[in-house]
């Protein structure tokens, strides 16, 4: 196949001028190569804004020496950048529903895409491998798009076909995908997967992340039967199951048969799993996390994590205080989504303390503190004691509830901490 406007790295990254706004495809499909390359040409640079989800890699354009150049707007923050925002960079608080929306709507013009992409086929077609979510829509309206070549991406099916016409400059680069390793759960994970595996009713609808929690919950489920996966993200422990044939999709209503998700991480094993697999959709992030859609699969069982949990059910997930540490994310698209499923759960999995014993129900949240689900949203709490049902219970009951799943040796600080917010003992609630 005959590659139009093919080019070395350094030559693509020359149509990045001082004042653009340049976004970069993220998570383990984040093009390493070009943002080196763009980060090399940082004193030919000034004000230049990056925009991105959590990428993973190298991060120059971060370093304090280089503010002149680069300044960074997350839409989510990853380990790599996390110590700098505040320092040069920043965060952008958003559902990831939503940011399709920004780049669609023209609340944000993008002068530069960044992507990363599997050789094109017979055709033209590349495919944009193991992360669709925002960068479909970012090319759509991506004033230039730079590709990243690369026989080592991941062939998907759903929206991320594009083909070469859409990219202003071609850079074949062989490079390895990031790959993140499994993690084995601790005791305390295992017995959440448990718990939280005894509520998931067969012909569930499946929505779960990364982690040692997830990965607990998934090998619980060797027994179950027509699982389905309808997630923003998704790792490998999906690929025993599929193997098993416990997840099938045959029960759900929006792609029935299909694993539907915006992106994908994990080890070569899964990503050559995905490689042309009919069976794995990857798809605009604005129709992964649309409510509307979500809510018309049964069953669905979102399970999400938190830093902190107040005895009401507000959830802290996005900060530790006034520090910035993730992102809202997707955790309120696939909440309220299940929510209104029909049988849905959402469900909120935390361990009951941090690894320095740092109790996670908490009598109220850290000042500064984010609330990404609120307590209306709340209706599952699932540490190692067990699962709190929120759902249709005061405030007295919810505590009540949290404080018998908090951690043994934190209960009597709750138990105090609720008398004196309640003025009353918690007898007969």
């Amino acid at each position: 196949m005959n590659i139009p406007n093919k080019m070395t790295a350094q030559e693509a990254v020359k149509l990045i001028k001082s004042g653009d706004r340049v976004l970069i495809q993220g998570g383990a499909a984040t093009p390493q190569a070009l943002v080196k390359e763009m980060v090399a040409r940082s004193s030919e640079l000034q004000d230049v804004e990056i925009v991105h989800l959590h990428t993973e890699g190298e991060c120059g354009y971060t370093a304090t020496e280089l503010s002149g150049s680069f300044k960074t707007n997350a839409f989510f923050i990853g380990g790599n950048i996390r110590k700098m925002v505040g320092v040069t960079a920043d965060y952008i608080p958003i559902f990831l529903s939503d940011i399709p929306s920004l780049f669609r709507q023209g609340y944000m013009d993008l002068d530069v895409v960044l992507v990363n992409v599997s050789p094109p086929d017979k055709h033209g077609f590349c495919s944009l491998g193991v992360s669709v979510d925002i960068v479909i829509s970012a090319i759509e309206k991506g004033k230039k798009v730079i590709a990243q070549i690369n026989p080592r991406m991941p062939r998907t099916m759903g929206d991320g076909i594009v083909h070469l016409r859409n990219f202003d400059a071609c850079v074949e680069i062989s490079e390895e995908i990031h790959e993140m390793k499994f993690v084995a759960p601790s005791e305390a994970e295992k017995q959440i997967g448990k718990n939280i595996a005894e509520i998931i009713d067969d012909g569930s609808t499946l929505q779960m992340g990364i982690g040692g929690i997830p990965n607990a919950v998934l090998t619980y489920l060797t027994n179950h039967k027509d699982l389905g996966v309808h997630t923003e993200m998704f790792s490998e422990g999906i690929v025993d199951l599929v193997e098993r044939g416990v997840v099938n999709g045959s029960k759900k209503k929006v792609n029935p048969y299909k694993i539907v998700s915006g992106f994908a991480m994990g080890t070569r094993r899964l990503y050559d799993f995905m490689d042309d697999n009919p069976e794995i959709e990857m798809r605009d992030i604005a129709f992964v996390n649309d409510t509307a859609v979500i809510r018309q699969n049964p069953k669905v069982t979102a399970i999400n994590s938190a830093i902190e949990i107040d005895i009401t059910g507000q959830v802290c997930a996005d900060s530790i205080g006034f520090r910035m540490f993730s992102g809202v994310g997707g955790q309120m698209d696939f909440m309220r989504g299940a929510a209104l499923s029909e049988g849905g759960k959402p469900i909120i999995a935390v361990t009951s303390t941090t690894l320095k014993g740092v109790s996670k129900i908490v009598p109220s949240l850290k000042p500064g503190a984010g609330v990404v689900t609120t307590r209306a949203h709340a209706r599952f709490v699932a540490t190692e004691y067990g699962i709190a049902e929120l759902f249709g219970r005061n405030l007295k009951q919810r505590a009540k509830a949290l404080r018998d799943i908090a951690h043994p040796t934190n209960r009597e600080e709750l138990d105090k901490a609720i008398f004196e917010r309640f003025g009353s003992s918690l007898m007969g609630v």
